[in-house]
């Protein structure tokens, strides 16, 4: 039986409703070389014989290989419980917490999100999260534009290009301008970054560590950003909020992240969540849910959406957002890696990461023609410069097991030969040691 079960008279009855004599005139404007052609699928076959054929093409997949690849997207260790716990029916199962009465157990759960994600970065305010780190970016230059109600965006070139893409594209059929300041060398110009913001800026965007893994301290561009009443947006890593200088403390009015380091496994890519914080006096104009706490008739403690007349569900077409829903799942997974780690635990984390990234430093340095793309504070992300294209040794070297990384020169011109590398728990010192091996035969 069809998805659609209509019978031939009921399909007849609809097009003469129409207007037309079949169904495929309805597909008159599309090109014929432009519709989806009928798909040669072969005939069912058993269930054994499906999981056998299934299990035959995983077998295909390379797992014994060693990655290097960071780029805004990270493989961590994971604490068993986070699986345990949030595979648990009632979170597992559960849709969206429209009912309190019926959601305490989820409702609770965002809320402590809600208030690791707001210690994490020192700001007042957080959501329940959005789709991932690109859509955070979107929506919180959206805030900045109806808040200060300018068009004019303000962006560093450091910023993840993927999310910048993201950018672009959500806005393109929008009255706003896209401002690219560019880096130097993997290095913000932060001097091109404070003469870019004006009084006619919404808000300028930066990232910290940015793209390349460089540290730097944005507060001035913050400090200039609210003289001319524009925002100030940054974009973080959350694994090493616990060793860096916070948003809070540099002064910025938004943070986004891309919450995927915190428990949630890379897995193809998704689903990820994007975390989103800001100032209090700028929570009118968050997207996406916000839960509260407070008491009900009897004086317990009970948990509720708060604010929602920035709903789509209630304002419709005068929503903040198009966020009707948030990552709830992937949230929960974020609260309980936060909370089973604690803050020694993600400060240890980052540390021995950072620690490890030095590590492989001294050693791809120390081969021929290869440096520092720059002489910038790093994080546990680092760009390195080659003697010849970063993409050619990618390739060579992911043919004997081992990926070391980004080549830069897919998103930045001028960047051909330069590799960038990350290091996280995952990885150890005899990793490096194969990585600087395989790179030295190549070299």
């Amino acid at each position: 039986m069809p998805y659609i079960p209509h019978t031939p008279d009921e399909v007849q009855e609809m097009l003469a409703v129409i207007g037309v004599r079949s169904v495929e005139d309805l597909f008159a404007d599309i090109p014929a070389n432009m519709r989806s052609r009928q798909l040669d699928l072969p005939k069912g076959r058993s269930e054994s014989a499906v999981c056998a054929h299934l299990e035959q093409l995983a077998a295909q997949n390379r797992v014994d290989g060693i990655s290097f690849l960071g780029a805004g997207y990270y493989a961590h260790d994971i604490p068993k419980a986070v699986d345990a716990l949030a595979g648990r029916s009632e979170f597992y199962t559960a849709y969206t917490p429209y009912q309190a009465e019926c959601s305490q157990g989820t409702l609770q759960a965002i809320f402590e999100f809600q208030t690791a994600v707001s210690r994490l970065v020192e700001l007042d305010c957080a959501n329940a999260s959005v789709y991932d780190g690109g859509t955070a970016l979107f929506e919180a230059a959206m805030m900045a534009v109806r808040i200060a109600k300018r068009r004019t965006l303000v962006v560093d070139e450091a910023v993840n290009p993927f999310w910048r893409a993201m950018l672009a594209t959500y806005t393109a059929n929008l009255d706003i301008e896209i401002r690219t300041v560019g880096q130097r060398d993997g290095v913000s110009d932060k001097d091109a970054l404070m003469a870019a913001v004006d009084e006619h800026c919404a808000a300028v965007i930066v990232q910290n560590p940015n793209f390349f893994g460089v540290v730097d301290d944005y507060s001035p561009i913050f400090e200039r950003a609210r003289g001319c009443k524009a925002l100030g947006i940054i974009s973080v890593y959350p694994v090493l909020q616990s060793v860096l200088k916070t948003p809070g403390e540099m002064g910025a009015d938004v943070a986004v992240a891309e919450g995927q380091s915190l428990g949630q496994p890379l897995s193809f890519g998704g689903p990820y969540l994007g975390l989103m914080a800001c100032r209090k006096e700028h929570v009118r104009q968050f997207p996406g849910r916000i839960v509260g706490r407070s008491t009900d008739v009897e004086g317990k403690t009970g948990y509720v959406l708060t604010l929602q007349a920035r709903e789509q569900h209630i304002r419709r077409a005068k929503a903040t957002s198009n966020i009707c829903s948030n990552q709830a799942l992937c949230a929960l997974r974020a609260l309980l890696h936060m909370a089973l780690l604690g803050p020694e635990g993600l400060m240890r984390t980052a540390e021995n990461n950072m620690a490890l990234t030095r590590y492989a430093v001294k050693r791809l340095t120390a081969l021929p023609g290869v440096s520092l793309c720059n002489s910038a504070p790093y994080g546990s992300e680092v760009a390195l410069r080659l003697p010849l294209p970063a993409a050619t040794l990618v390739q060579a070297a992911m043919a004997q097991g081992v990926l070391p990384g980004y080549p830069l020169g897919k998103t930045y011109a001028g960047m051909e030969h330069v590799l960038l590398l990350s290091c996280t728990e995952v990885n150890d010192h005899g990793q490096v040691d194969r990585l600087a091996e395989t790179l030295g035969g190549l070299l």
